[in-house]
Protein backbone atom coordinates (compact mmCIF):
# COMPACT_ATOMS: atom_id res chain seq x y z
CA UNK A 1 0.00 0.00 0.00
CA UNK A 2 1.62 3.48 -1.28
CA UNK A 3 0.10 6.38 0.66
CA UNK A 4 0.31 10.32 -0.15
CA UNK A 5 3.18 11.38 2.37
CA UNK A 6 1.23 15.02 2.72
CA UNK A 7 -2.01 13.67 3.90
CA UNK A 8 -1.51 15.36 7.49
CA UNK A 9 -3.12 18.94 9.00
CA UNK A 10 -0.45 21.43 7.67
CA UNK A 11 -2.49 23.83 11.02
CA UNK A 12 -4.21 26.21 7.83
CA UNK A 13 -5.93 28.69 10.88
CA UNK A 14 -9.03 27.27 9.76
CA UNK A 15 -11.11 24.72 11.72
CA UNK A 16 -14.67 23.04 11.95
CA UNK A 17 -16.33 26.03 13.16
CA UNK A 18 -14.95 28.43 10.21
CA UNK A 19 -17.46 29.61 7.63
CA UNK A 20 -17.23 29.98 3.66
CA UNK A 21 -17.04 33.53 4.40
CA UNK A 22 -14.08 32.68 7.16
CA UNK A 23 -12.35 30.81 4.12
CA UNK A 24 -12.71 33.33 1.08
CA UNK A 25 -12.01 36.34 3.16
CA UNK A 26 -11.16 39.37 0.80
CA UNK A 27 -9.44 37.45 -2.04
CA UNK A 28 -10.23 38.56 -5.51
CA UNK A 29 -11.45 35.47 -7.73
CA UNK A 30 -11.81 37.95 -10.85
CA UNK A 31 -11.35 36.78 -14.00
CA UNK A 32 -11.77 32.61 -12.48
CA UNK A 33 -14.35 30.43 -14.06
CA UNK A 34 -15.63 27.83 -12.29
CA UNK A 35 -18.08 24.92 -12.43
CA UNK A 36 -20.19 23.79 -9.38
CA UNK A 37 -22.49 20.42 -9.88
CA UNK A 38 -25.29 20.69 -7.76
CA UNK A 39 -24.31 24.43 -7.11
CA UNK A 40 -27.94 25.48 -6.43
CA UNK A 41 -28.85 23.76 -3.18
CA UNK A 42 -27.29 23.14 0.24
CA UNK A 43 -23.35 23.20 0.20
CA UNK A 44 -22.79 23.56 -3.15
CA UNK A 45 -25.18 26.81 -3.15
CA UNK A 46 -23.01 28.39 -0.81
CA UNK A 47 -20.08 27.51 -2.77
CA UNK A 48 -21.54 29.12 -5.49
CA UNK A 49 -22.47 32.35 -3.52
CA UNK A 50 -19.07 32.71 -1.98
CA UNK A 51 -17.18 32.39 -5.00
CA UNK A 52 -19.38 34.49 -6.87
CA UNK A 53 -19.22 37.53 -4.82
CA UNK A 54 -15.27 37.31 -4.45
CA UNK A 55 -15.72 37.64 -8.62
CA UNK A 56 -15.49 34.94 -10.18
CA UNK A 57 -17.98 33.43 -12.76
CA UNK A 58 -19.47 30.53 -11.57
CA UNK A 59 -21.17 27.66 -13.87
CA UNK A 60 -23.96 25.80 -12.52
CA UNK A 61 -24.91 22.96 -14.58
CA UNK A 62 -28.62 22.06 -13.33
CA UNK A 63 -30.98 19.02 -13.64
CA UNK A 64 -34.09 20.89 -12.42
CA UNK A 65 -33.55 24.36 -13.77
CA UNK A 66 -36.58 26.25 -12.70
CA UNK A 67 -35.49 25.36 -8.98
CA UNK A 68 -31.85 26.00 -9.96
CA UNK A 69 -33.20 30.07 -11.64
CA UNK A 70 -35.00 30.30 -8.26
CA UNK A 71 -32.43 29.38 -5.90
CA UNK A 72 -29.84 31.35 -7.36
CA UNK A 73 -32.11 35.04 -8.50
CA UNK A 74 -30.31 37.93 -7.58
CA UNK A 75 -27.05 36.67 -7.82
CA UNK A 76 -24.51 38.08 -9.59
CA UNK A 77 -21.45 36.27 -11.80
CA UNK A 78 -23.31 33.28 -12.91
CA UNK A 79 -24.88 30.93 -15.64
CA UNK A 80 -27.27 27.95 -15.34
CA UNK A 81 -27.19 25.57 -17.78
CA UNK A 82 -28.94 22.09 -18.25
CA UNK A 83 -27.17 18.86 -16.95
CA UNK A 84 -28.48 15.58 -15.96
CA UNK A 85 -25.37 13.27 -14.46
CA UNK A 86 -27.21 10.06 -14.68
CA UNK A 87 -27.82 10.96 -18.08
CA UNK A 88 -24.08 10.21 -20.02
CA UNK A 89 -25.07 11.83 -23.19
CA UNK A 90 -26.14 15.26 -21.29
CA UNK A 91 -22.55 15.13 -19.49
CA UNK A 92 -21.32 15.00 -23.51
CA UNK A 93 -23.92 17.65 -24.06
CA UNK A 94 -22.44 20.15 -21.20
CA UNK A 95 -19.23 19.38 -21.33
CA UNK A 96 -18.73 20.02 -25.70
CA UNK A 97 -20.66 23.63 -25.21
CA UNK A 98 -18.11 24.18 -22.41
CA UNK A 99 -15.31 23.45 -24.90
CA UNK A 100 -16.46 25.25 -27.46
CA UNK A 101 -16.82 28.31 -26.09
CA UNK A 102 -12.95 28.41 -25.39
CA UNK A 103 -13.07 29.74 -22.19
CA UNK A 104 -11.01 27.80 -19.52
CA UNK A 105 -11.91 26.02 -16.54
CA UNK A 106 -9.93 27.31 -13.10
CA UNK A 107 -12.29 25.56 -11.01
CA UNK A 108 -14.24 21.96 -11.19
CA UNK A 109 -16.24 21.14 -8.18
CA UNK A 110 -17.64 18.25 -8.37
CA UNK A 111 -20.43 18.88 -5.48
CA UNK A 112 -23.63 17.07 -6.71
CA UNK A 113 -24.48 13.95 -4.43
CA UNK A 114 -27.24 11.24 -3.37
CA UNK A 115 -27.01 9.57 -0.42
CA UNK A 116 -28.57 6.36 1.43
CA UNK A 117 -30.94 5.77 -1.81
CA UNK A 118 -33.27 2.75 -2.50
CA UNK A 119 -31.05 0.97 -5.30
CA UNK A 120 -32.10 2.13 -8.56
CA UNK A 121 -29.88 1.83 -11.49
CA UNK A 122 -29.10 4.05 -14.52
CA UNK A 123 -29.89 2.84 -17.98
CA UNK A 124 -26.14 0.80 -18.21
CA UNK A 125 -27.29 -0.75 -15.00
CA UNK A 126 -24.53 1.21 -12.82
CA UNK A 127 -26.02 1.43 -8.94
CA UNK A 128 -27.06 5.19 -8.61
CA UNK A 129 -24.96 6.27 -5.92
CA UNK A 130 -21.73 4.55 -7.98
CA UNK A 131 -23.11 6.49 -11.23
CA UNK A 132 -24.14 9.80 -9.38
CA UNK A 133 -21.64 10.25 -6.66
CA UNK A 134 -18.16 9.25 -8.56
CA UNK A 135 -18.87 7.81 -12.54
CA UNK A 136 -21.02 11.15 -13.70
CA UNK A 137 -17.25 13.21 -11.90
CA UNK A 138 -15.14 10.86 -13.75
CA UNK A 139 -17.42 11.49 -16.86
CA UNK A 140 -17.54 15.37 -16.67
CA UNK A 141 -13.64 15.53 -15.50
CA UNK A 142 -12.76 13.92 -18.60
CA UNK A 143 -14.74 15.78 -21.09
CA UNK A 144 -14.14 18.96 -19.28
CA UNK A 145 -9.97 17.90 -19.05
CA UNK A 146 -9.07 20.33 -22.06
CA UNK A 147 -10.45 23.63 -20.41
CA UNK A 148 -8.50 22.22 -17.33
CA UNK A 149 -5.03 22.27 -18.96
CA UNK A 150 -5.80 25.56 -20.65
CA UNK A 151 -6.17 27.49 -17.32
CA UNK A 152 -2.83 26.66 -16.22
CA UNK A 153 -3.01 26.38 -12.56
CA UNK A 154 -6.82 24.44 -12.19
CA UNK A 155 -8.43 22.54 -9.07
CA UNK A 156 -10.40 19.85 -9.13
CA UNK A 157 -12.59 19.42 -5.73
CA UNK A 158 -14.61 15.98 -5.16
CA UNK A 159 -17.15 16.59 -2.38
CA UNK A 160 -16.53 13.15 -0.54
CA UNK A 161 -17.73 12.04 2.65
CA UNK A 162 -16.65 10.28 6.04
CA UNK A 163 -19.30 7.94 4.55
CA UNK A 164 -16.29 6.42 2.85
CA UNK A 165 -15.41 4.42 6.33
CA UNK A 166 -18.48 2.64 5.74
CA UNK A 167 -17.14 0.64 3.02
CA UNK A 168 -14.33 0.17 0.68
CA UNK A 169 -14.74 -0.11 -2.97
CA UNK A 170 -15.93 -3.36 -3.82
CA UNK A 171 -14.19 -4.68 -7.15
CA UNK A 172 -15.50 -7.63 -7.61
CA UNK A 173 -19.36 -6.82 -7.40
CA UNK A 174 -19.27 -2.90 -7.68
CA UNK A 175 -23.12 -3.06 -8.92
CA UNK A 176 -24.73 -5.11 -6.64
CA UNK A 177 -25.53 -7.78 -8.93
CA UNK A 178 -24.23 -10.68 -6.67
CA UNK A 179 -24.56 -9.44 -3.14
CA UNK A 180 -27.10 -7.69 -0.92
CA UNK A 181 -27.89 -4.01 -1.53
CA UNK A 182 -27.27 -2.23 1.81
CA UNK A 183 -27.41 1.42 0.93
CA UNK A 184 -24.62 2.70 3.56
CA UNK A 185 -22.44 0.39 1.84
CA UNK A 186 -23.42 2.03 -1.58
CA UNK A 187 -22.84 4.95 -0.41
CA UNK A 188 -19.79 4.52 1.60
CA UNK A 189 -17.81 2.94 -1.63
CA UNK A 190 -19.09 5.64 -3.73
CA UNK A 191 -17.54 8.02 -1.88
CA UNK A 192 -14.44 6.35 -1.63
CA UNK A 193 -14.15 6.22 -5.51
CA UNK A 194 -14.15 9.82 -5.00
CA UNK A 195 -10.99 9.89 -2.42
CA UNK A 196 -9.57 7.19 -4.97
CA UNK A 197 -9.88 9.50 -8.28
CA UNK A 198 -8.23 12.41 -6.59
CA UNK A 199 -5.74 10.84 -5.83
CA UNK A 200 -5.09 9.43 -9.17
CA UNK A 201 -6.11 12.31 -10.74
CA UNK A 202 -3.70 14.53 -9.21
CA UNK A 203 -0.97 11.84 -9.74
CA UNK A 204 -1.62 12.40 -13.34
CA UNK A 205 -2.55 15.88 -13.68
CA UNK A 206 0.44 17.64 -11.58
CA UNK A 207 2.71 17.71 -14.32
CA UNK A 208 -0.03 20.64 -16.11
CA UNK A 209 0.03 22.27 -12.85
CA UNK A 210 -3.59 20.38 -12.26
CA UNK A 211 -4.20 19.59 -8.43
CA UNK A 212 -7.18 17.13 -7.13
CA UNK A 213 -8.50 17.20 -3.53
CA UNK A 214 -11.28 14.98 -1.72
CA UNK A 215 -13.22 16.45 1.25
CA UNK A 216 -15.95 15.72 3.79
CA UNK A 217 -17.56 18.66 4.26
CA UNK A 218 -18.73 17.75 7.94
CA UNK A 219 -22.12 16.69 9.35
CA UNK A 220 -24.03 19.60 8.15
CA UNK A 221 -27.53 20.11 9.06
CA UNK A 222 -30.38 21.93 6.79
CA UNK A 223 -29.35 20.11 3.78
CA UNK A 224 -31.10 17.90 1.01
CA UNK A 225 -29.39 14.85 1.02
CA UNK A 226 -30.40 12.41 3.76
CA UNK A 227 -34.03 13.45 2.36
CA UNK A 228 -34.66 9.55 1.66
CA UNK A 229 -32.77 8.01 4.21
CA UNK A 230 -35.17 5.93 6.78
CA UNK A 231 -36.21 7.58 9.88
CA UNK A 232 -34.97 4.26 11.61
CA UNK A 233 -31.65 4.80 10.70
CA UNK A 234 -31.59 7.98 12.22
CA UNK A 235 -32.83 6.44 15.07
CA UNK A 236 -30.25 3.47 15.14
CA UNK A 237 -27.59 6.11 14.91
CA UNK A 238 -28.55 7.59 18.03
CA UNK A 239 -28.93 11.14 15.89
CA UNK A 240 -32.74 11.21 16.31
CA UNK A 241 -35.23 10.20 19.55
CA UNK A 242 -37.88 7.90 19.11
CA UNK A 243 -40.62 9.99 17.34
CA UNK A 244 -38.20 10.95 14.82
CA UNK A 245 -37.04 13.99 15.79
CA UNK A 246 -33.20 15.22 16.11
CA UNK A 247 -32.08 15.68 19.41
CA UNK A 248 -31.10 19.40 20.29
CA UNK A 249 -28.02 18.68 21.59
CA UNK A 250 -27.11 16.65 18.73
CA UNK A 251 -28.29 19.67 16.32
CA UNK A 252 -26.21 21.69 18.36
CA UNK A 253 -23.35 20.20 17.42
CA UNK A 254 -23.85 19.80 13.62
CA UNK A 255 -22.23 22.52 11.29
CA UNK A 256 -24.44 25.46 9.36
CA UNK A 257 -24.48 25.21 5.62
CA UNK A 258 -21.63 28.07 5.54
CA UNK A 259 -19.39 25.92 7.58
CA UNK A 260 -19.90 22.89 5.45
CA UNK A 261 -18.80 24.77 1.97
CA UNK A 262 -15.85 26.20 3.83
CA UNK A 263 -13.69 23.32 3.33
CA UNK A 264 -14.76 23.15 -0.49
CA UNK A 265 -13.62 26.69 -0.76
CA UNK A 266 -10.35 25.97 1.39
CA UNK A 267 -9.12 23.38 -1.03
CA UNK A 268 -10.26 25.28 -4.29
CA UNK A 269 -8.56 28.66 -2.93
CA UNK A 270 -5.88 27.87 -0.37
CA UNK A 271 -2.52 28.88 -0.83
CA UNK A 272 -1.00 25.80 1.58
CA UNK A 273 -2.03 23.46 -1.53
CA UNK A 274 -0.17 25.17 -4.37
CA UNK A 275 2.72 22.47 -3.87
CA UNK A 276 0.33 19.74 -1.98
CA UNK A 277 -2.80 17.28 -3.94
CA UNK A 278 -4.22 14.29 -4.12
CA UNK A 279 -4.76 14.45 -0.29
CA UNK A 280 -8.56 14.24 1.74
CA UNK A 281 -9.44 17.17 3.79
CA UNK A 282 -11.97 17.73 6.44
CA UNK A 283 -11.91 21.09 9.03
CA UNK A 284 -10.49 23.30 6.06
CA UNK A 285 -7.53 21.31 6.83
CA UNK A 286 -6.11 17.81 5.60
CA UNK A 287 -6.95 14.88 7.21
CA UNK A 288 -5.19 12.65 9.62
CA UNK A 289 -5.16 8.87 8.53
CA UNK A 290 -7.39 6.95 10.80
CA UNK A 291 -5.47 3.94 11.72
CA UNK A 292 -7.87 3.14 14.38
CA UNK A 293 -7.21 5.47 16.94
CA UNK A 294 -10.22 7.85 16.46
CA UNK A 295 -13.52 7.19 18.34
CA UNK A 296 -16.09 7.73 16.49
CA UNK A 297 -19.66 8.28 17.69
CA UNK A 298 -22.67 9.24 15.73
CA UNK A 299 -24.36 11.35 18.25
CA UNK A 300 -21.03 13.40 18.91
CA UNK A 301 -20.48 14.83 14.59
CA UNK A 302 -16.99 16.47 15.86
CA UNK A 303 -15.57 12.41 16.49
CA UNK A 304 -16.79 12.03 12.39
CA UNK A 305 -13.70 12.79 10.73
CA UNK A 306 -10.50 11.14 9.46
CA UNK A 307 -9.76 9.05 6.34
CA UNK A 308 -9.11 5.34 5.51
CA UNK A 309 -5.92 3.89 3.94
CA UNK A 310 -8.09 1.95 1.55
CA UNK A 311 -9.67 5.43 -0.25
CA UNK A 312 -6.41 7.26 -0.56
CA UNK A 313 -3.82 4.44 -1.92
CA UNK A 314 -2.22 4.81 -5.38
CA UNK A 315 -2.55 1.02 -6.66
CA UNK A 316 -6.23 1.15 -5.80
CA UNK A 317 -6.69 4.63 -7.55
CA UNK A 318 -5.41 3.32 -10.56
CA UNK A 319 -7.48 -0.03 -10.62
CA UNK A 320 -10.65 1.95 -9.99
CA UNK A 321 -9.51 4.47 -12.88
CA UNK A 322 -9.19 1.95 -15.85
CA UNK A 323 -12.15 0.32 -13.94
CA UNK A 324 -14.38 3.36 -14.69
CA UNK A 325 -13.28 3.95 -18.12
CA UNK A 326 -14.77 0.51 -19.08
CA UNK A 327 -17.63 0.82 -16.70
CA UNK A 328 -18.55 3.93 -18.92
CA UNK A 329 -16.77 3.32 -22.28
CA UNK A 330 -14.45 6.40 -22.48
CA UNK A 331 -10.49 6.54 -22.27
CA UNK A 332 -9.90 9.46 -20.19
CA UNK A 333 -5.92 10.04 -21.10
CA UNK A 334 -4.30 12.58 -19.12
CA UNK A 335 -2.62 14.49 -22.13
Amino acid sequence: MRLNNLQQPVNSGFDAQSTAQDVINEMDLSGKIAIVTGGYAGIGLETTKTLASVGAQVIIPARDLEKAKKNLEGIKNIEIEKLDLMDPKSINTFAERFISSGRKLDLLINNAGIMWVPLRRDNRGIESQLATNYLSQFHLTAKLFPALKKAEAARIISVSSYGHQMSPFDFEDPNFENRAYQTLVGYGQSKTACNLFSVALDEKGKKFNIRAYSLHPGSVYGTELGREEPIDLFIQMGTHNENGKIKPEVEAKLKTIPQGAATTLWCATSPLLENIGGVYCENCDIAEIDNGQIEHRFDDPSTIRGVQSYSIDYENAEKLWKLSEEMIGIKFEVK
